[in-house]
């Protein structure tokens, strides 16, 4: 694997977590009202089509950005880099569900706005099963978060140390103070593509980490 294709990768990432943050915003933005479920009901039939659409492209992106990770993790034992990315992918693949799931919401939403209903209990249910399955995704993401960590701290991989700040575990973490302190549009941006651009996040630490890295190193991370 040549550098030209490690970057690619890692710019495939990159560009998996920027569509469906388009995605997100296409469902719930609006620069004047600030109430998500308001504004998804007030989203144009287009705006959901293409926000719905983003789900499968940005996915795509997603796991061919992966092939950059399983290059980092190649000094591992291939148990752990298989695990990592097993748990990598399945992670990535449920952002692209349930932002499709999203779909469901959205319309109902609508169906809501437009004959005077109550858009919470209207949302209720949809609300509810795209809830239960991220709960899906939390035993992926303790799992990947304890080998990745792990092995880097260990210099077992072609990451150096610092990824570690940018790995998702991390600003995941912190998603509660910015949901504290910011407000109005900005909080709608921040919070609502919050998920999706913690990975780009990732990704262009990734990529950085691995842009001048030698294809035919077979050691560790200085």
């Amino acid at each position: 694997m040549n550098q030209t294709k490690i970057r690619i990768m890692g710019i495939s990432g990159l560009l998996g977590g920027l569509i469906l943050f388009l995605g997100d915003m296409l469902f719930y933005y609006d620069p004047v009202n600030l109430d998500i479920k308001q504004n998804m009901g007030n989203a144009s039939d287009l705006r959901i089509l293409f926000s719905g659409m983003s789900a499968l492209f940005a996915t795509w992106f997603y796991l061919f950005g992966l092939g950059q990770v399983y290059y980092a993790f190649k000094p591992t034992k291939s148990v752990v880099r298989n695990i990592v990315i097993a748990c990598f992918a399945s992670i990535l693949v449920a952002y692209g569900i349930i932002h499709a799931a999203y779909i469901a919401i959205a319309v109902t939403a609508k169906l809501a706005v437009q004959n005077q209903l109550d858009i919470d209990t209207a949302t209720a249910l949809a609300s509810k099963i795209n809830q239960t399955l991220r709960y899906f995704v939390y035993p992926f993401f303790i799992l990947l978060s304890y080998l990745f960590i792990s092995q880097v701290w260990k210099r077992k991989t072609l990451y150096p140390r610092w990824i570690i700040l940018f790995f998702p575990l991390i600003p995941f973490l912190f998603q509660g103070l910015f949901d504290k302190f910011l407000s109005g549009s900005v909080r709608i941006v921040i919070i609502g593509g919050y998920l999706n651009l913690i990975i780009v996040i990732f990704f262009i630490a990734s990529t950085i980490a691995l842009w001048n890295v030698n294809p035919k190193h077979n050691g560790f991370a200085k």
